[in-house]
């Protein structure tokens, strides 16, 4: 089985690339934000644990994301494996995240990180802005802020990685293809 965490700062072009890693590997996609949407959605007893923290303006703890995760990957069984977008975010999710795959006999092959310099970040970023009209992609401030946390909170969780030998730093500058042609190397490499 093989399983991908993909990390990027906004902008960097997870999205893309993440569908390219989907098609070329078969995996399945699990997003949090996906996730969340779906348990609330269908008021399940995490949707619901998870609305109470939310109502209470609280951050949902790990153990109710974990057990989201949890959740899903048991109901897709026969998965060639997983592709985790925007999670672990913290270094205690990378390690509940091991106890759950280890429980299943599988473990996380490769961190692939889109490395993209900043002014390259808020260049894509404001001009997505002008295309999609999402107001958190127009203001340079907001973006300015949003690299801030992503950098603040990866950079742990990218160690956590390097710490076991599966960072995979990819050069997120060029074509979609050139891109993707080095992650492929990439996690080839891997496995």
């Amino acid at each position: 089985m093989v399983n991908i965490v993909l990390f990027g700062p906004p902008g960097a072009g997870k999205g893309t690339q993440s569908e390219n890693i989907i098609e070329k590997y078969g995996l399945n996609h699990i997003s949090t934000g996906d996730l969340f949407r779906k348990h609330l959605g269908e008021g399940t007893e995490l949707g619901k644990l998870a609305q109470s923290y939310m109502d209470n303006g609280k951050l949902v703890p790990d153990e109710v994301v974990i057990g989201m995760v949890d959740d899903h990957i048991e109901n897709q069984k026969g998965a060639a494996g997983f592709i985790f977008d925007g999670f672990p975010r913290t270094v205690a999710q990378a390690e509940a995240l091991d106890k759950l795959l280890d429980k299943r006999s599988t473990a996380i092959s490769c961190m692939v990180m889109l490395d993209v310099p900043q002014d390259e970040l808020k260049r894509r970023l404001l001009e997505r802005g002008k295309t999609s009209g999402r107001t958190d992609d127009q203001n340079e401030e907001k973006i300015n802020i949003r690299i801030q946390e992503y950098l603040n909170k990866t950079v742990p969780v990218a160690e956590f990685y390097a710490g076991q030998s599966k960072d995979c730093k990819i050069d997120g500058v060029g074509t979609i293809d050139e891109i993707f042609a080095n992650i492929s190397s990439a996690l080839d490499s891997h496995f």
